[in-house]
């Protein structure tokens, strides 16, 4: 008889959280399963799903629930969030105990230090596996880590399945009109052009950064176009608006010291140099657009603002997974040498997939960002 290969761990996981599941429907269950598996029990590595490798014991316990039984993610994430809660609540009583003096105290600083630290990878990685999930769940799935997928030819878009239908029925209408006008703009008209170029790998990754951004904050604002339609309430954009929106999404897309960070508004950027077919001619007009623009400055900064240090963790993260980590090198003079910079041969229409897949990142870590808050509170307002 044959059997699903499953790792013993991971499938006591599971079967537990579907029995849990059962009962939880007539009443919310207080246990938590702490992650935890013998060093003897073998794990296919989290890359196989996804380009970032999971590290930590709930990270690595969730890619396998990924593998496994990825409809049972989403409970066993509530489970990991319910166990960091309470940690933190432990060690939020033992504060109350006498402080240590001395080196006792130094060392008593540095533990904690580690445990915080210990925390947060903890919470990005049960951030990005929800993330994940939802592509799993929408049947797409993550490009691999480019190093992973050159053919002979020295291309990376060889990825094999079209998904573009499914990726754009993961978007309403209103917001896919402004996801193809910041195409237009990164690709000019070779958008479907299946020629084959060498390109910057640096300027890709970064492209693909901030297309992850642009999700986050197209997700955010169609939140509010949906509800203010539903609602009957649309106003419209006016001169200042536009003025007022330029104005703060050209700004520094990196976050402050309190991990704000302004996303870069599409419609002034400089095209890429990998755009031979030039910029578009001009932005459609659209209504999601309109609505934007009708902002005052400081809600169209609240609203391009990536709102908390873990999810700005994991767009790098991801990012540096897919790409590699970058080698820049400044000059003496301050500037950049870019001798060092590697290129990839990849297509037009890859690098379309390419961008249509960090758009669509960027609007699951706004839902799965709002999700975790609200069951384990870490987004500063």
């Amino acid at each position: 008889m044959e059997m699903e290969w499953l790792p013993d761990a991971a499938g006591r996981y599971a079967q537990g959280l579907g029995r849990q599941q059962l009962n939880s429907r007539t009443k919310r269950r207080s246990s938590v399963v702490r992650a935890s598996w013998s060093p003897s029990e073998s794990l296919p590595p989290s890359s196989s799903i996804a380009p970032l490798r999971m590290e930590s014991p709930a990270g690595q316990l969730l890619s396998q629930i990924l593998h496994t039984h990825p409809h049972l993610l989403p409970a066993a994430a509530e489970q990991q969030l319910e166990q960091l809660q309470t940690d933190k609540d432990k060690e939020s009583g033992a504060g109350d105990k006498p402080a240590p003096s001395g080196g006792d105290l130094v060392l008593y600083r540095r533990i904690a230090e580690v445990k915080e630290k210990e925390r947060r990878r903890t919470l990005e990685e049960i951030l990005y596996a929800l993330v994940v999930q939802k592509f799993v769940e929408a049947g797409v799935s993550l490009i691999p880590a480019l190093s992973h997928s050159i053919d002979s030819s020295g291309r990376v878009d060889q990825w094999g399945e079209t998904v573009e239908e499914r990726l754009q029925r993961l978007h309403s209408p209103e917001a896919y009109e402004m996801i193809e006008n910041h195409l237009s703009l990164i690709l000019g008209q070779r958008q479907g052009d299946s020629t084959v170029a060498a390109i910057s790998k640096l300027r890709v990754g970064q492209v693909y950064a901030a297309s992850v951004m642009y999700g986050y904050f197209l997700k955010r604002v169609d939140q509010r176009f949906q509800l203010e339609k539903s609602m009957k309430n649309l106003p419209w954009g006016s001169e200042e608006g536009s003025d007022a929106f330029n104005q703060v999404m050209t700004t520094d897309s990196m976050p402050s010291a309190q991990a704000s960070s302004p996303h870069p508004e599409i419609a002034s950027w400089t095209p890429p140099n990998f755009s031979a077919g030039g910029p578009s001619q001009s932005i459609k007009p659209c209504r999601l657009r309109s609505y934007v623009m009708s902002f005052d400055s400081d809600t169209l900064q609240r609203y391009a603002t990536v709102r908390s240090k873990e999810a700005f963790g994991i767009i790098e993260k991801h990012t540096e997974a897919l790409f590699g980590k970058p080698e820049i090198v400044i000059t003496p003079e301050g500037t950049v040498d870019s001798s060092k910079d590697e290129h990839i041969r990849i297509s037009f229409a890859g690098l379309r997939r390419l961008i249509l897949e960090a758009v669509t990142f960027g609007s699951f870590l706004w839902d799965v960002e709002s999700f975790v808050d609200s069951r384990y509170h870490f987004v500063t307002n």
